[in-house]
This record gives C-alpha cells, structure tokens and sequence, in this order.
C-alpha cells in the first residue's frame, strides 16, 4: 500500500519520555471512565436496582445520543481555540469535575429503585459524559497536533495505551472487587475511591500536553478557526480513509465494550462464580502491558493497516473460541475461558494502538492537500467511540431482554429461564464475531499506510 507521508522534516523528531509519560498519565483517568461504566452500569441497573434489561439498556444508550451531536462540535471549538489562543487545554480542564459526575452517578438515592433510578443514573450518565468529551476530544487531538512523523505517532499512542491500559486493568480488577457484596454502598465508596484517580491524573496531563508542545512543535492551525460543527463534520466524512477507519472503529468500540458488559453476567450465571469476574478482566487487559511494545516494533515491519487487521481477526476468532470451552463446563470450562481471554487481550491491545495511531495519519495526509482540521477529525472520532461504548452494552441487553432475562435487587436471588442463559452465552460469543468480522470489512477499504 502506498498512500501520502507526513512531511519529510517531521520524520526525526522524538518526543521526550518525560513529556510523554505526562500525557500519557491522562489516559489513567480516561480508563477508568472508560471501564468502570462499562463494566458495571448495565449489571447494576439489572441485579442491584431492579431495572428491566431493556430499559436498562436505554438508560445506557440514550445518553450517548447527546455525545454523537456533542463531540463534533467540541471538535470544531477546541480548532477555533487553538487559533486563538495557540492550544487546546481550555477545554480539558473539565476533565477534573468528571470523578464528580461518577460519584453521582453510582451514588443512587436509596429510595429510588427500577424505574426512577433508571432516570437518575442515565441523567448523571449525559453530566458525566459531557465532562469526559471536553477532557477527551482536545487530549487526543494533542497527538494530530504534534510535528512528528509516521512511526512517532505511534510512539506517541504506544506511551498512551500503557497508561490507558493501566487505567483499563486497575478500574476492571478494582471495581468488581470492590462491589463483591453487591450493596449500594459498595458502589458507591468504589466510585469514591477511583473519582481520586481521576482528578489526580486530569490535572498532570495538562502539563504533559504544554511539554510535548514546547519540546515537539505543534502544526500551525488550518485556516481561521470559524469552521462550523456540520462543515467540519462533512470535511472528515468525506475523507475516504477516514470514513472507513471510523467506521471500522465504531464496530470495533462496539464489540469491545459489549465484551466488558456481558462479562459479570457470563461469570455468574455461565462460569458460577462472581469472583472471577476481576480475574478475567485482568488477563483480558495485562496482556496489552507487554503486547503495546511488541506491536509497535511490529508496526514497523507490516505497517499499521496490517496490524489492525490482524488484531481484528483475532479477536472475532478469541469470541468464538469460548464458545466450546464453556459449553462444556466445570473446570475445563474456566481454563479454557481463561486461556481464550489472555490471547484475545493481546488482540485488545492491537485494537487500541493501531486504530488511534492511524487517526494522525489521516489528518496529516489531508493537511498536505490543506483539507485537514484537526479538532473536527477527532470530534467526529471519539463521537464514534462513544456511540460503540453504548451501543455494546445496549445490544448485549436487547439480547438478554429477548432470552427472557429477569432482573432483580440488591440481595435477591433468582432462577433464569434456559433461554435467558441461552441468549446470555451467544451473547458473550456469537455477537462478538460478527461485529468485530463487520469492522474488519470496514477496515479492508483503508488505503492509507505505508512501512518504511
């Protein structure tokens, strides 16, 4: 494949660690908004405050409705302040409010139960998502603006994805075991407890992204800044590369993060056994702590396209390999499923790096032909994201209201007919493959990589 290069001057320059590590540092907190919502919301909606399936699913989802109109326009504010003033970090600023918003969220009124507290969490799910939009969309932009070139890029999203990883692996192992008995309180000192991590993380990536500037460079901002939401918008959609690796990553997003929410039921009622939920998710998430370097070398051998590719095939092949292993049971069952989750980890890890170190890629071809606008490339990007962080759980959900799920309260037991088990397994397995084999097609119409 051949495709348009970041310019030639860029190609040497390297961003100091200590920079990096700053920024990096920033995508702690964003794991954890990422994980801890997305791993727990749904299950608390159903088997702590008694919301049906269904509903609960649209408690998730329709939130994420707000952030497909909203990302896009913090995209195109975020280029016109860094017109005006020469950076992005106004807007990050509001990064260090989002541990209140998770506070809130998991802090339901004790009285509140089913629907009522359906419409709390969703309300504080739209304040917080909000919060994380203003932080995250000039945060990542950071790394469109910077002058380096092809394979710093992914350096630069290399030091990100460890700390994100991090963040991932730390809120997947620490909020499961921190909730184990199930109370409100429980989830409540969680949200506590981690709301700390990410005010203090917020706060020292603000100054990564000033070092990184100073020690990198930035590209002076595309034209006057006075673009609108919806032109900048149509500019990114109309870049043929780019439509398809935000599509792809959209189905991507998607299949992850129905993977985080059908896991607590999957230990549960498939496995048996709660506590295994904090295990799992660790051996899906430490893999990319070793995986992150050993894709980026790799990188630079198959490029990038052929990197995600690969990660993407693997994953959908990860999905349905748990599918034997579980329905045998016991033991062999857990073992195979553990085995299946650590390989399927180290596709996890090829997702996140690829995926995100391309989207430069893409701004920097187009601003050689003076189309590109940074902000709204990336507002339209994390608009993808977060719709594929609600759709995922909400589908998972449609699937568990189809099977006949039953919810319940905070203490109450209850038998699930077999066809909710049913749909609960397929799920955890079947689902995931198509998705992910549907964001592999996406990805298949990218042209633009190179290796060099």
């Amino acid at each position: 494949m051949s495709a348009p290069a970041a310019p030639a001057a860029t190609a040497g320059t390297r961003a100091g660690r200590g920079p990096l590590a700053a920024y990096a540092t920033g995508s702690l907190g964003m794991g954890v908004w990422v994980t801890v919502p997305g791993l727990l919301l749904l299950y608390f909606l159903t088997d702590v405050l008694g919301v049906p399936a269904f509903l609960a699913g649209l408690t998730l989802l329709l939130p994420k409705v707000v952030d497909v109109v909203v990302h896009p326009f913090l995209g195109s504010r975020s280029d016109r302040e860094a017109v005006r003033f020469g950076h992005r970090r106004r807007m990050m600023r509001t990064g260090v409010l989002l541990g209140a918003a998770m506070v809130a969220m998991f802090g339901v009124p004790p009285a509140l139960t089913g629907g009522a507290a359906a419409a709390w969490v969703g309300c504080w799910f739209v304040v917080g998502n909000l919060l994380f939009a203003g932080f995250q969309v000039p945060y990542l932009t950071t790394a469109s603006d910077l002058l380096v070139g092809y394979h710093e890029r992914t350096r630069v999203f290399m030091f990100r994805m460890l700390c994100l990883t991090v963040g991932l692996l730390g809120a997947g192992v620490a909020a499961p075991a921190l909730t184990a008995a199930g109370g409100r309180g429980d989830y409540t000192r969680m949200a506590l407890l981690l709301a700390a991590v990410m005010v203090v993380t917020s706060v020292v990536a603000l100054s990564g992204v000033r070092r990184l500037a100073d020690g990198c460079g930035v590209r002076a901002p595309a034209g006057t800044g006075g673009h609108s939401t919806l032109s900048g918008m149509r500019l990114a959609w109309r870049d043929r590369n780019y439509r398809a690796l935000a599509l792809s990553y959209l189905f991507t997003g998607t299949t992850t993060h129905l993977f985080l929410a059908a896991l607590p039921y999957f230990t549960e009622y498939v496995l048996g056994d709660t506590g295994l939920t904090a295990l799992l998710i660790g051996l899906f998430l430490a893999p990319a702590l070793f995986a992150g370097p050993l894709w980026t070398a790799w990188s630079r051998r198959i490029g990038k396209q052929r990197g995600l590719l690969l990660s993407q095939a693997a994953f959908a092949a990860g999905s349905l390999a748990l599918l034997p292993g579980t329905v045998s049971g016991g033991a062999f069952g857990v073992a195979v499923t553990a085995v299946v989750v650590a390989v399927t980890g180290v596709a996890f890890a090829g997702l996140q790096l690829f995926a995100f170190s391309m989207v430069p890629d893409v701004v920097a071809a187009a601003e050689a032909s003076g189309t590109a606008k940074a902000g709204a490339y990336t507002g339209v990007w994390t608009a993808a994201e977060a719709t594929g962080t609600a759709v995922g759980p909400y589908l998972y959900s449609a699937v568990l209201a189809l099977g006949g799920f039953v919810s319940s309260t905070a203490g109450e037991s209850v038998d699930q007919p077999g066809s909710a088990l049913t749909a609960l397994l397929l799920g955890f397995t079947v689902v995931p493959a198509a998705l992910m084999a549907a964001a592999l097609g996406f990805q298949r119409r990218y042209t633009l990589d190179r290796v060099s």
